[in-house]
Formats: structure tokens, C-alpha cells, sequence
């Protein structure tokens, strides 16, 4: 059979990749959570020392539902402090917990020399079967908490966003209401939920800004690690028709599956990119390579915005 010529585009972007000539100008931020034993630990101080040389604006902390990481929480946050020049930012949540109790533990933090906070209402405790009830004398959500940390120090804080409705919202416009309620109260930004469809992101900033929002809305980048997991996760949050595919079959697979959920990761994060997203957040699950490789991918290179070391 003859043999048939393949279409061919001509001009620069027929051999230019799709991260090529990237300048860097990006700022980041990597989630991490408190280990429960000392190969964890090993883990996540690993993942710390590779990610530092990249610069973060600042480095974040979980704090486990129901406050059941407490102590964790502020043994990492703490050793952040005294071993790197990161800036961390403690995670505080209002569950199981009273006003006072949580005065002292902000006050732990600033003594410490933590000036960041994420100010959370938090997931239930168990032991209220999955349904947020305040304490008696606690705090009865976000906003009410940015209010009463900035009002006992200077924290700078951030807070949570959710582009596709926080399941416990009684409307998009409730849920948008309730961030405008924290931000007003003295939070600096905002951090999203995990997302995977762009468009309900940059939806998400069009009616935050019709809002009267000004504040920043980093969005919240996961590669994922386990695509079973994701499904069971995902009751507000769109899995497009392509991921699905694409993650088909890898779940017993984890080689290939990280590589390709660092492939759909970094793409995401270059489409948002072109969107004119400059500052990215990264729940790390206390890995490095995949958040590494995707600020490589965007032009950040270790060094060049360096404001840390471990």
C-alpha cells in the first residue's frame, strides 16, 4: 500500500512542549500532616527537606477531625520553627474544643513564633455522628474564630474555600456568603478544596468577586494518589468523564498511577496558568516528588525564591 503522509503543523508549536519556557513566576504552598509513628515522621521530614529549596510561601499543618491530632499538629508546627526557616502556618479548628482552650493554644503558637494560622470550623467529631455540634463554650464556626484569633494576636490567617459548595451549605450562595463572613472577620486568603475541573474554579472567582471578595483564592492542587479514594471522597466535587478514563484500571497499579497523576496534575496546573493563576497550594499526603516535579514543570526552580532551608 502506498504510504499516506500524516498531517503535519508547521511553525513554533509543532516541537514546543506544552512547559516549555516557563519564567517561574509562580508562588507555592505545601499541606502537610502530622506523622503517627517514626517512619512516618521520616517520611514527612523527607518530603520537607526536598520541597524547602522551592521557596514556599509558607508550609501548613493539618489538625485531625474532632482534634484528635492536637498535640501533633504543634509538635510538627513547632520543629518547623525551630529546624527550617519555613513559615508554617498551624491548622485550628473549632471542634471539641472551648473558646478558652483554644485561646491557649494560640497562644502556645505565637509564643512558638507561629504568626500563620488556618482558621477551619473542622470536620465533625465521630463522636457526634458526622454532624457539627459547637462546644458549649466554643467558637460556632469559621468566621467567629478569625475573629476571636485576630483578636487576641496579629495572625495572619487563611481560610477554606469550596468552588463546587461546601456539602453542608444550604446553597452556593449560603457557602459564598459564609467565606465572605471569614474574610471580613481578618482573613488574609482563601484556600480551596480540592478540585478537579478548572471551569468551576474560575466560576467559583467570577462570583466571589461579583461578591464583593478581593481577597486571594489559591487553589487547592492534590496529584492523585489513589483514584478509589477520590471517587469515595468526591460528593461535591466534579470527576470529569476524562480522568475517569484516564486513571482506568491503575488502582492496582501505583508505579503508572503516579505518573500519570502527575501528568494530570502538572496539566491542570498549566491550564490554570493560562488562566492567570500565579499562586498555587499543594496537598502534598506528605510526598514531595509530584509536587516538585510539577513547580519544575511551571518554571519554579529551587533557589530562586528560596525562604527556607531544612
Amino acid at each position: 500500500m502506498p504510504q499516506t503522509n500524516s498531517p503535519r503543523k508547521d511553525g513554533p508549536q509543532a516541537d514546543t512542549p506544552l512547559f516549555a519556557g516557563l519564567p517561574g513566576d509562580i508562588a507555592v504552598s505545601f499541606e502537610f500532616f502530622p506523622p503517627k509513628t517514626e517512619k512516618m515522621e521520616a517520611q514527612l521530614w523527607d518530603a520537607i527537606t526536598q520541597l524547602a529549596p522551592l521557596g514556599p510561601n509558607f508550609v501548613s499543618v493539618t489538625y485531625g477531625a474532632g482534634g484528635s491530632t492536637r498535640e501533633r499538629t504543634h509538635g510538627t508546627v513547632a520543629r518547623i520553627v525551630t529546624e527550617t526557616d519555613l513559615v508554617p502556618a498551624a491548622h485550628l479548628t473549632c471542634v471539641a474544643a472551648s473558646k478558652a482552650e483554644i485561646a491557649e493554644i494560640a497562644d502556645q503558637y505565637w509564643q512558638a513564633g507561629v504568626r500563620h494560622i488556618v482558621a477551619l470550623r473542622g470536620d465533625p467529631s465521630p463522636a457526634d455522628n458526622g454532624i457539627f455540634v459547637p462546644h458549649p463554650q466554643g467558637y460556632a464556626n469559621a468566621a467567629e474564630l478569625v475573629a476571636g484569633l485576630k483578636a487576641q494576636h496579629d495572625f495572619d490567617i487563611s481560610v477554606a474555600a469550596y468552588p463546587e459548595v461546601h456539602p453542608e451549605a444550604a446553597s452556593a450562595e449560603a457557602d459564598l456568603d459564609n467565606l465572605k463572613r471569614k474574610l471580613d472577620a481578618g482573613a488574609t486568603r482563601a484556600i480551596t478544596q480540592v478540585f478537579f475541573s478548572n471551569d468551576a474554579y474560575f466560576r467559583f472567582l467570577d462570583r466571589a468577586l461579583a461578591a464583593g471578595i478581593a481577597a486571594p483564592i489559591l487553589p487547592g492542587i492534590m496529584p492523585v494518589t489513589n483514584f478509589a479514594a477520590i471517587r469515595r471522597m468526591s460528593a461535591n466535587t466534579e470527576i470529569p468523564g476524562w480522568m475517569e478514563s484516564m486513571f482506568e484500571d491503575l488502582d492496582e497499579r501505583p508505579g503508572p498511577r503516579a505518573l500519570v497523576a502527575a501528568v494530570a496534575a502538572a496539566d491542570q496546573c498549566r491550564r490554570l496558568y493560562d488562566g492567570g493563576v500565579r499562586d498555587f497550594h499543594f496537598y502534598t499526603l506528605n510526598r514531595a516528588e509530584q509536587a516538585y516535579a510539577i513547580c519544575q514543570l511551571l518554571g519554579l526552580r529551587a533557589g530562586r525564591n528560596d525562604k527556607g532551608s531544612a
